[in-house]
């Protein structure tokens, strides 16, 4: 008979139940127990809010631009609550995908490879916006080990590369007589083909696919002290590894890039002042997003180490970010809304 009253009585207990646990702190209002978070914010720190627009960032594939992607990411999910999106994406497909709101923005662009995109997508179409200087200063080159001066001297200098001989000293069983050009990944701005084709070099470009494998490719050769010729650009943290000389090309001029869509450029890389880029409509649906990733700035070195913390020392970009972050607060605290 007890459990009969029992049962009759069931109902009326799961009821109350119910009651209890939708008014019972630290649950949520499905009436499941609240998760703790995984880590603990920081004072004054937000978590993600589903009010607030998803932020997407174009990540493009070389470790600085993975960097300041963390710093980013981290800095709007945390102090302002916004859930954000990471879009891997080459440097020039990400203009269309901003322009179209696709994307929101894009953290660090070499200027000298987009004069064309910013004409029509900033200037005319006027659906990306100019998100003002990064900070650090890049310029792009061709570089070879210096211990290749010891016996060729020449090669400090591009007229040395028009022997020849001494192009095919980087010559490699897929480039027959030709010397092998590396570049990485293909999407990045680059214009070998018109420079070797313009000064007349033996040259053949062979694409290492990405920063990494030029990386590998460059640590075999300068571990057995062959010749290698390739892309590469400053600020990273190569330079503080190996011993490198970067080829002088003829000097850069305006004249030999307002050539560029002829295939006439022959000169050398510009200093790159590198620069931010964001989907138009970014201040006004997202004010307080808009205006930490317009103030979001550093130094140079500061940028450099961040990359060395990367590629010499073994750490995430996310762990390069917060060990940058943990040590200048005062620094990106000024980027916030205030």
């Amino acid at each position: 008979m007890r459990a009969r009253h029992l049962m009759q009585r069931l109902p009326i207990l799961l009821l109350l139940l119910a009651v209890l646990s939708a008014c019972a702190p630290g649950t949520s209002q499905t009436g499941g127990a609240s998760a703790p978070a995984a880590d603990t914010p920081a004072p004054g720190a937000s978590t993600p809010s589903a009010g607030k627009m998803t932020i997407k960032l174009a990540e493009n594939p070389w470790s600085a631009s993975a960097i300041n992607v963390a710093i980013a990411r981290i800095l709007l999910e945390e102090q302002l609550g916004y859930p954000v999106e990471v879009v891997t994406i080459g440097e020039s497909a990400q203009w269309p995908a901003l322009a179209a709101g696709d994307l929101h923005a894009s953290l660090e662009v070499w200027p000298s490879g987009h004069a064309d995109n910013v004409a029509e997508y900033i200037d005319r179409q006027k659906l990306v916006e100019n998100g003002g200087e990064l900070g650090p200063v890049g310029k792009i080159g061709w570089y070879i080990p210096t211990y290749m001066l010891e016996e060729h001297p020449e090669l400090a200098t591009w007229e040395g590369l028009k022997d020849p001989a001494n192009a095919a000293l980087f010559a490699t069983a897929e480039t027959g007589d030709k010397g092998q050009f590396l570049t990485g990944d293909p999407s990045w701005t680059q214009y070998e083909d018109d420079i070797i084709a313009n000064l007349g070099l033996n040259l053949q470009i062979v694409a290492a696919g990405s920063e990494e494998a030029i990386l590998a490719a460059l640590d075999s050769a300068y571990s057995r002290q062959e010749p290698i010729l390739f892309y590469f650009w400053t600020p990273h943290s190569i330079h503080a590894k190996y011993d490198l000389t970067e080829v002088a090309l003829p000097p850069y001029s305006d004249e030999c890039y307002a050539k560029a869509e002829q295939g006439g450029v022959d000169c050398d890389y510009p200093p790159d002042h590198l620069f931010k880029i964001f989907w138009a409509g970014l201040a006004g649906a997202a004010p307080d997003a808009y205006t930490l990733l317009k103030n979001l700035h550093y130094s140079t070195e500061e940028q450099i180490k961040m990359i060395a913390d990367v590629e010499l020392n073994g750490k995430s970009a996310e762990e390069a970010a917060r060990a940058w972050l943990d040590a200048n607060e005062t620094t990106w605290r000024t980027w916030l809304p205030q």
